[in-house]
């Protein structure tokens, strides 16, 4: 049996952009016969708010995106994911990171040909994977908050693929994103691990989600493969543009269907729009 998920951040209300991405994974899961999922990433508590989670539930139910099971707020399931860290750390395959902004920016400037990621973004350099044990422990006792990062040296594996609906086999290359992130220093874990740790705990089949976030799968699989969690397969769509070609996004204040329905629109004209895209 297929199983889909619909996995949005309750930062704010849906947009057509949003929508348009759980139509995709509700679609896929309804035609063959499968489960189709919704789950909160509301781990970032600066962010995300109950009211806007209660939104988007409204949103998907006016639109008929029905979903199977209850839904999985993650911010309820800290533990969970703090297990992942430390199993990852008793690989030794994660490390304390002290660096603050600053810190990073001002090495990255010294360095004359600074890396950089998938996402354009520049890359960690590594300083505190260059610290000893000894005072990584010193600091932490003297209560220094921190970051943990994976130690992409030590956790790549080479010769990773996924399944790309349509494509086939494409080969991974996690180490581009260095030594990400997994757990911030105001938020006990990242979207990377969370999100892998979820679709395979809730037995997601067929990953569905824009294309802009097909980069992050190279990473996603390593994360699947250092855990021995299963592979899903993955689907990535179309984003949604508007008159300008700019993807829709709450960054721009894309338009939220909640205004969308204070217009009048109905949900089936909406439907019927995603249908023949």
């Amino acid at each position: 049996m297929i199983v889909t998920r619909f996995a949005p951040s309750p930062t704010g209300h849906l947009h057509l952009g949003h929508a348009f991405a759980a139509f995709n994974a509700w679609r896929r899961a309804r035609a063959a016969g499968g489960r189709f999922l919704l789950r909160m990433e509301d781990i970032d508590p600066s962010r995300c708010r109950p009211e806007f989670a209660d939104s988007i539930q409204d949103d998907l139910q006016w639109l008929g995106l029905d979903w199977d099971g209850p839904v999985r707020v993650q911010s309820e399931h800290l533990t969970d994911y703090q297990s992942v860290l430390d199993g990852l750390a008793e690989q030794e395959l994660v490390y304390p990171c002290f660096c603050t902004r600053a810190d990073i920016a001002r090495e990255i400037a010294a360095s004359v040909n600074a890396p950089h990621g998938p996402d354009g973004g520049l890359l960690y350099p590594g300083t505190c994977r260059r610290l000893s044990a000894a005072e990584r422990a010193e600091r932490i006792a003297a209560g220094e908050r921190f970051a943990q990062r994976l130690d992409m040296a030590a956790a790549f594996r080479p010769g990773l693929t996924y399944h790309e609906d349509g494509e086939g086999r494409i080969v991974c290359h996690p180490d581009r994103f260095g030594d990400v992130v997994l757990a911030r220093k105001d938020t006990p874990a990242s979207y990377h691990l969370c999100v892998t740790h979820d679709d395979a705990l809730q037995v997601v089949g067929v990953v569905t989600r824009g294309v802009d976030l097909k980069p992050a799968t190279d990473l996603h699989r390593l994360l699947q493969a250092l855990m021995g969690w299963p592979e899903p397969a993955y689907a990535h769509h179309r984003l949604l543009t508007d008159a300008t070609g700019r993807r829709l996004s709450k960054r721009d204040k894309a338009e939220t269907l909640r205004s969308i329905r204070a217009e009048g629109v109905s949900a089936r004209a909406i439907i019927e729009r995603f249908a023949q895209s």
